[in-house]
């Protein structure tokens, strides 16, 4: 197996030409992670209409090569904070974040990341907000937007939302509800599945029944991740570490016991 050396990661702007390949890649990184009321993932479907979104920001349509070869891409647009006041407070968001699966879990993602944020700060951005997996971005710095008075747009708050000042202070005053671009909204299986053509023919990915999990709980944990509605091992993804724990009728036995089980089945939480 050849050596990875990420000193020879290097970034650019998404070019035209990049556009197969990238909305190909997003796809193999996406194919097994999706809702389960769909039949398949549209992360690939979404890059391809940002592009076209008048919140793209493309000075920050960045994608990752290592050797020659593209590895990774992640894709901004703006985003607001409206207050109580009404007044907007622009911010970005990204998304998806995607690096090629056979070189995940090598630090590609946060080296694009913080690269990609830099630049963010140097065009006089304050911050960026995403709904991403709760126990992989607080890595790189984000933390929950409650913690600086921001909700989602029906007024929620939860570990998967998650807000990055770029500066200290960037976020200081700011509080409000949190609104992205429509774009993110608007995907249906029906378009996803007619874009899905254009590419090799590939299998739907059968996700595993949470029932693999509830099988193995005590009575208490697992009647506390039966409320939690979550039909798949994968979608436990959508919940950090924090929140399982504080589920009513969880306790450390039942958590060390979804650690195992979503480890022997390759989810990472």
């Amino acid at each position: 197996m050849k050596t990875i050396n990420l000193n020879e990661l290097s970034f650019r702007l998404e070019t035209q030409n990049d556009h197969y390949a990238v909305e190909e890649m997003t796809r193999d990184a996406f194919w097994n992670f999706w809702e389960p009321e769909k039949t398949i993932c549209d992360e690939h479907l979404l890059v391809n209409r940002l592009r076209s979104a008048d919140s793209l920001v493309p000075e920050l349509n960045t994608v990752a090569e290592l050797d020659g070869k593209l590895v990774g891409h992640i894709i901004y647009t703006k985003a607001y904070i409206i207050d109580d006041s009404e007044q907007k407070h622009e911010v970005l968001t990204f998304g998806p974040l995607t690096v090629t699966p056979a070189l995940q879990g090598l630090s590609i993602g946060q080296k694009l990341m913080m690269y990609s944020f830099s630049k963010a700060k140097d065009l006089g951005y304050r911050a960026v907000l995403i709904f991403g997996h709760p126990n992989y971005y607080p890595k790189v710095g984000f933390r929950p937007a409650a913690e600086f008075g921001i909700t989602n747009l029906d007024g929620s708050s939860f570990d998967a939302f998650m807000a990055y000042p770029l500066y200290d202070g960037a976020l200081d005053g700011i509080r409000g509800k949190y609104i992205i671009d429509d774009a993110y909204m608007g995907l249906t299986q029906s378009d996803a599945l007619e874009f899905d053509k254009k590419f090799p023919q590939k299998e739907p990915y059968k996700k595993r029944p949470i029932s693999i999990l509830l099988e193995q709980l005590s009575e208490g944990p697992r009647e506390a991740m039966e409320k939690t509605n979550i039909k798949s091992l994968e979608m436990m993804t959508e919940k950090s570490a924090r929140e399982v724990q504080m589920l009513p009728g969880m306790d450390k036995q039942g958590l060390d016991t979804i650690r195992r089980v979503l480890r022997e089945y390759g989810v990472k939480w």
